[in-house]
Parts: C-alpha cells; sequence; structure tokens
C-alpha cells in the first residue's frame, strides 16, 4: 500500500545478510526483503554502540565523583 508513496524506515542490529536466517521460512524471507530491499537506500553503520560509549562515561563519572570528597 505504501509502494511509490511514502517512506519507511527499518533498523535492525542483524544484518541483512542474516535475515532468511532469523525470519526462517525462506519464501516469507524473500518476499520480505524483496519489498523492504528494491529502490531502498541502506545505511549501514559501524564502529562501538553509543550504549556502551555512554555507560562507559557514566561509570567513569560515577568513579570519579565517588573519589571526590564530600
Amino acid at each position: 500500500d505504501r509502494h511509490g508513496r511514502s517512506s519507511t524506515i527499518v533498523t535492525s542490529q542483524v544484518p541483512v545478510e542474516e535475515w532468511h536466517a532469523v525470519i526462517g521460512s525462506p519464501t516469507l524471507a524473500d518476499a520480505i526483503l524483496d519489498r523492504l530491499v528494491h529502490n531502498a537506500h541502506r545505511i549501514e553503520l559501524s564502529g562501538e554502540s553509543m550504549r556502551r560509549i555512554t555507560a562507559r562515561r557514566a561509570t567513569t563519572t560515577e568513579t570519579l565523583d565517588a573519589r571526590e570528597p564530600s
């Protein structure tokens, strides 16, 4: 229904190459991927997770705060 009319944004932590295995049914996976990947703009991010970076910063801040005298 949305084809050619609206944009759809799909995000996943699973690489597209592994979607067949995750979806399970080869026929269903082919149908889904055909509709999503055709005319798609794919942006693959690399690098460390922002959640890990933020968690590390929070832990460092808590450690520094604990060392400061009250």
